[in-house]
């Protein structure tokens, strides 16, 4: 589910910003950006999005400005020269273009700012309110992915309501009448014996009547109405019932595939493909539900 949350608060003259995106996923995966110095901050963050959700690509991002006491940045003089003699010698050796000196701080271990919050206490309190600055971000990401759910739950009841329909259709095909499937049994039959006359008549009508009970489509038009009414009490229920939703296009995926191989009648069999689109369709917008 897409959907869009922010939340700002400051701390001891520290400016905190979180900003969360989210768009569809099966799964939930969860891509942290934190700045410098705030890396211990992961895991927590981590379980608070787990917490609040189960499926969804969520992107979180946190901004942290800090005036007052400024903190001194650090120089590992001694890496930054290794870094800067091996840098020259692949320029000499390999011809590479040579190192400048915002490529070398910026790599990994040579620049550090030091937290300006020394003391244990003060950087907990730092931590409880960075936390409850993302808390506040993702109650307005539930709610936006919130929003977005309703309109799909009236998507997917209309989908819903559809396959009902097409079920009934198929349910009341006058291809399905008794009468009409003696006349179409009676001529088959009729037809092989006068293309084979020494074939038994009794068989070949025993067969038919097999044949014929086989191709019936009763079991998978109670299933399909079973699944309806399924869907329509999940989606009355509310929740995260995506992975639910999502189960239950696939049993609808069987048994229209299963109608369609059944069907005797071009116009079960167009009803059964008819079938088989909307069910599609609504396995496309359940994989955008939480």
């Amino acid at each position: 589910m897409t959907g869009f949350g922010r939340a700002a608060a400051e701390h001891l003259g520290a400016a905190i910003a979180w900003e969360l995106k989210s768009v569809n996923g099966k799964s939930l995966e969860v891509r942290l950006r934190l700045p410098p110095g705030c890396e211990r901050l992961e895991q927590a963050a981590r379980q608070a999005i787990q917490k609040r959700f189960s499926r969804g690509n969520v992107q979180a991002g946190l901004t942290l400005t800090r005036s007052g006491v400024q903190a001194q940045p650090v120089v590992n003089e001694e890496f930054l020269r290794d870094l800067a003699g091996l840098a020259k010698r692949l320029e000499e050796q390999f011809g590479v273009a040579p190192a400048t000196a915002d490529g070398l701080l910026s790599l990994r271990g040579v620049l550090d700012i030091p937290d300006a919050l020394e003391d244990e206490e003060g950087r907990n309190a730092l931590d409880a309110a960075i936390l409850a600055a993302l808390d506040a971000a993702l109650a307005n990401l539930e709610a936006a992915r919130r929003d977005e759910g309703t309109a799909l739950g009236g998507l997917l009841s209309g989908h819903l309501d559809a396959i009902a329909g097409l079920s009934a259709s198929a349910e009341a095909d006058p291809s399905r009448e008794p009468s009409v499937i003696r006349e179409r049994l009676g001529e088959q039959v009729k037809l092989l014996l006068d293309a084979a006359p020494a074939l038994d008549e009794q068989r070949l009508h025993m067969e038919a009547a097999f044949l014929a009970t086989k191709a019936d489509i009763r079991e998978e038009i109670d299933r399909l109405k079973t699944h309806v009414a399924s869907g329509r009490a999940l989606l009355a229920g509310g929740g995260p019932v995506g992975r639910k939703l999502d189960f239950l296009a696939q049993e609808f995926n069987r048994e229209s595939n299963t109608l369609c191989s059944k069907s005797n009648a071009a116009s079960v069999t167009a009803i059964g493909l008819e079938l088989k689109a909307v069910v599609d369709q609504f396995r496309e917008q359940v994989q955008n539900l939480e």
